[in-house]
This record gives C-alpha cells, sequence and structure tokens, in this order.
C-alpha cells in the first residue's frame, strides 16, 4: 500500500462529507422539526440553546441527510400546531404508501418506537393511510414493519411539540429521557456526571487477599 496513510484520507472525506450535508439548527422556535420530537428533548434543546459540535454524523444521519437531497425521494410535509409550524420529511412515497428507511448496525426484532412516532406523523401530516419502516444492516440483513395510521399516537407527538416548545421560550432544560443513544450523545457531560478514567483495581485489593507464594 506504500507509504500513503489511506485511514487519514477516509477520515477526511467523512469529515468532508459530515461538513457538506450536516443538518441545519433551526434559530425560529416557532418552527420545529419532527425529527426533532420523537429523539431526546433534552438533546433538541440543547442543539438550539447550548449546541456543541458532534464529533462527525453517524451513517444514519448522513444517509437521512443525503435522502433529502435527492431529488426523486424526499417529501416534506407541514403543519400548524398551535403558532407553530411543524415540519417533516418522508423517504419516499410509492402508490400511497409512505416509506421510511433507517440504516442500523443490526436490524430490531420490534418496530423502534421513536420510528413509530415519526412513521406515524408521516401519515397524519402528508394525509396518508399506510407506511412501512424499512430496517437494513451493514451485512445486508433487512427487515420492516408496517403500520397504519393511529390518532392516539399522533397526539401524543403533539403534546411533544409543544412541550419542546415551550421549554425553549422559557429556557427550561427537559427533564432527562435515558436511552441507548446517551453514549454517543455530545451532551452526556451536561445530563451526567463528567466522564473519569477508573482506577485498576484487582480482586485481590478488594476483598484485602494477598497473593502467597506456595
Amino acid at each position: 500500500m506504500g507509504d500513503r496513510d489511506y485511514r487519514r484520507i477516509i477520515t477526511d472525506v467523512m469529515e468532508h462529507l459530515s461538513h457538506d450535508i450536516k443538518p441545519e439548527i433551526e434559530k425560529n422556535n416557532k418552527i420545529i422539526h419532527f425529527s426533532e420530537v420523537v429523539r431526546c428533548l433534552r438533546r433538541s434543546y440543547f442543539d438550539r440553546v447550548d449546541p456543541l459540535e458532534q464529533k462527525g454524523l453517524r451513517f444514519s444521519d448522513l444517509f437521512r441527510e443525503l435522502m433529502k437531497k435527492t431529488p426523486y425521494s424526499s417529501v416534506q410535509g407541514e403543519f400548524a400546531v398551535d403558532d407553530i409550524k411543524l415540519k417533516i420529511y418522508a423517504d419516499i412515497i410509492v402508490d400511497d404508501v409512505v416509506i421510511v428507511f433507517r440504516p442500523v448496525p443490526k436490524p430490531p426484532e420490534k418496530l423502534v418506537p421513536a420510528d413509530a412516532l415519526y412513521l406515524n406523523a408521516c401519515l397524519w401530516i402528508l394525509n396518508k393511510t399506510d407506511g412501512i419502516v424499512l430496517y437494513f444492516a451493514e451485512n445486508g440483513d433487512e427487515v420492516s414493519f408496517s403500520m397504519i395510521r393511529e390518532n392516539r399516537m399522533f397526539e401524543e407527538s403533539i403534546r411533544r411539540v409543544r412541550i419542546l416548545k415551550n421549554l425553549l421560550e422559557e429556557k427550561k432544560i427537559p427533564v432527562l429521557e435515558p436511552s441507548s443513544e446517551c453514549n454517543t450523545c455530545q451532551y452526556y457531560e451536561k445530563c451526567y456526571i463528567k466522564e473519569k478514567k477508573a482506577v485498576s483495581f484487582s480482586i485481590e485489593s478488594i476483598l484485602g487477599f494477598k497473593n502467597q507464594e506456595e
């Protein structure tokens, strides 16, 4: 391979790609993107009020932003909630069926709740009845889940929209919503203790034992 640093080349490409398609942070509190609502509200709040640079986008984030830029697919919808303009994107609509793609490390056994909320909102806002979430993994495995729009789920989503808007206006930090995404969140130390390197211990020192030579 010679003396070229291919890892550095790949890293540079990913950094440029992340920069070019990084999602814009909305400044107007009366405009809310539904992707802000289905994830941790505290993370969405910090993104607007006290943002920290994220170290590169995950592939799922890159894919989502790329889909928005393809002229043949992503469909935007808007919905009025009081004085709020709620925006949402559907990846593809085929034969009146809304399809949302989700790249994942491993296909889930059940429809992820956040994706169910997102797809359901797409159905209501875009005035469709049926939708599909398609998960596809790096190894080629895929699984899909279908659903029809559900009113109570949409009402819960609208409640979260109002909560986020009110918290932004009142400058109040949302409550903790622990999830598997916390460990990779750039705001981890705003929610939990600052990470420190653990001191190494041996079982013998913890239990008060000493090694004895036979």
